[in-house]
């Protein structure tokens, strides 16, 4: 077939109009992974470049994303050497039932802590009113001896 039985989409086009199947593409593309020394080794060629378009000619030949050198500088910028690792997709690992009880009664100890802070605000200001108007004797049987 010529090319008016190709479509812009790839493979050639069958009288039906189905495609055929081209055995050189995967089923299902694989992710890309990316070792420490290779993206280092990116990054310094990068920032070795000069002369105008020589990073968009870098990033091709490689079959890169400028979002590729935007993330790996901030990694190496952090420190995050050792952690150029791609980073682990997927589920993160269940936390146990204790941690989590233990967090809940963290933060129920924090707001309860808050509150009694704000009631002895409350208590002192309403001593320091009854002071001012004169009321001393609720205030003497109020503390405590």
């Amino acid at each position: 077939m010529g090319e008016a039985g190709k479509k812009a989409g790839g493979g050639e086009v069958s009288k039906e109009g189905a495609r055929s199947s081209d055995p050189e593409v995967p089923e299902k593309a694989q992710r890309r992974r990316f070792t420490a020394e290779y993206k280092l080794g990116i990054l310094e060629a990068a920032d070795a470049c000069r002369d105008c378009g020589e990073v968009g000619a870098l990033l091709r030949r490689e079959g890169l994303y400028t979002s590729n050198l935007s993330v790996w500088r901030q990694q190496r910028q952090s420190g995050a050497l050792n952690g150029l690792q791609p980073s682990k997709r997927g589920r993160k690992p269940r936390r146990h039932p204790e941690a989590k009880r233990i967090e809940q009664l963290e933060r129920e100890n924090r707001r309860l802590r808050e509150e009694l802070h704000k009631a002895q605000v409350i208590i002192e200001v309403q001593k320091k009113v009854a002071h001012l108007l004169g009321n001393s004797e609720a205030i003497e049987s109020e503390e405590p001896s």
